[in-house]
């Protein structure tokens, strides 16, 4: 049977120097992890775990056996690794801090504030504008719900949704992430403007979708999602979510360059809220760290999700505000890359107060000076 190994940060710190320098900067990030959980699984049991830190890292990489030395070896790269900006038209969206992507539904029947925005063009610009001015850095534009039992979207009708608003974001010199499954409206939209595509099915919906997606050489979001077709929330089986997630993405993402998509224009998603449950959902939460092991840059979209009402005594999408700040710093703390939020003002608002105590931290020698 198959053993995988997997090396997944359990103590992080605020400033490498709180760590007397024995701490890795997790995927180009502001976080810093200075102990790791190396774990061993067979199949979907987990047979060994061992606690290591970064200073011994090496020591126990070289105990290995030889089957899952190299495996182990790249992964503890990735958790070092350092992204390159996305490049969206004019605009460099940079890595080393977390941004915000906001999200503009052009759907009739989003969880969220479907229908606000479908009937009327100008008022969903405004919209956009608003949060690039509140400091989103993306603005994501869908024209399908994919949240459980949403009603099927013909692509004629999705491209009539998501393209001319497209056009007019372009028009503003936003940075566009396009929100969609299908290969015609990648197509159309990037001709329109967009600059990112960003696929719940990580490009499975459709077997040309992975062509197009190497040939536009845009950036592509890989998210994870357990079900195929036209339900993305089926199949929900999880010996352990977050290693079968990291699984998961791991083999997408190895489509993905296996089909010609550069490594610099891979985004990896672990599909918050998609065919989980809510004690899935949260211990997915608990376990980002371990995703910077895949090498590649960290999107989370947890904002109203359902978890949170269930949390709140049901509270309603547009009551969830707390909880989607709550989510959005514990995904900071993580090392995420991007924040795909729907209350744009307040996230950015909470991030520049984390970057703030990040960025203090960092220049705080106390803990040297007292020896």
């Amino acid at each position: 049977m198959t053993r995988n190994i997997y090396i997944r940060p359990i103590a992080l710190a605020l400033s490498p120097q709180s760590e007397e320098g024995e701490a890795v900067r997790l995927g180009g990030s502001m976080v810093w992890a200075s102990r790791f959980a190396l774990i061993v699984r067979e199949g979907t049991r987990i047979i060994s775990r061992e606690r290591v830190g970064s200073a011994d890292m090496a020591r126990a990489l070289g105990a290995l056996p030889a089957e899952l030395g190299a495996a182990a070896e790249a992964q503890w790269a990735n958790l070092r690794k350092v992204h390159a900006p996305l490049q969206c038209g004019a605009r460099t969206v940079r890595l080393d801090q977390p941004q915000v992507m906001g999200i503009l539904n052009m759907t009739p029947d989003s969880f969220s504030d479907g229908g606000r925005f479908l009937d009327n063009a100008q008022i969903a610009q405004d919209h956009a504008a608003a949060m690039l001015e509140a400091g989103a850095a993306i603005i994501d534009v869908g024209g399908e719900s994919t949240r459980p039992g949403a009603a099927a979207v013909s692509e004629s009708d999705e491209l009539k949704r998501v393209v001319p608003m497209v056009e007019r974001l372009a028009a503003i010199g936003v940075a566009i992430s396009l929100d969609t499954r299908r290969p015609a409206v990648m197509e159309a939209g990037l001709a329109a403007g967009a600059h990112i595509i960003n696929d719940v099915s990580a490009l499975r919906y459709d077997p040309r979708s992975l062509e197009f997606a190497a040939a536009s050489g845009a950036p592509v979001v890989l998210m994870h999602a357990p079900g195929n077709a036209d339900d993305l929330h089926a199949d929900g089986d999880y010996a352990d979510i977050a290693l079968d997630v990291f699984d998961w993405l791991a083999a997408q993402r190895d489509v993905a360059l296996a089909a010609g998509i550069a490594p610099h224009n891979i985004v990896l998603d672990p599909g918050v809220g998609f065919g989980k449950t809510i004690a899935q959902n949260l211990a997915l939460m608990n376990a980002l760290e371990l995703f910077h092991a895949l090498g590649q840059p960290l999107l989370v979209g947890a904002s109203r999700k359902r978890m949170i009402g269930a949390l709140s005594n049901e509270a309603p999408p547009h009551e969830r505000l707390g909880g989607s700040l709550t989510l959005a710093l514990r995904a900071m703390d993580a090392g995420a890359h991007i924040l795909r939020v729907h209350d744009v003002r307040e996230t950015v608002q909470a991030a520049r107060v984390w970057r703030g105590l990040r960025d203090a931290a960092l220049t705080d020698f106390s803990q040297l000076a007292e020896g």
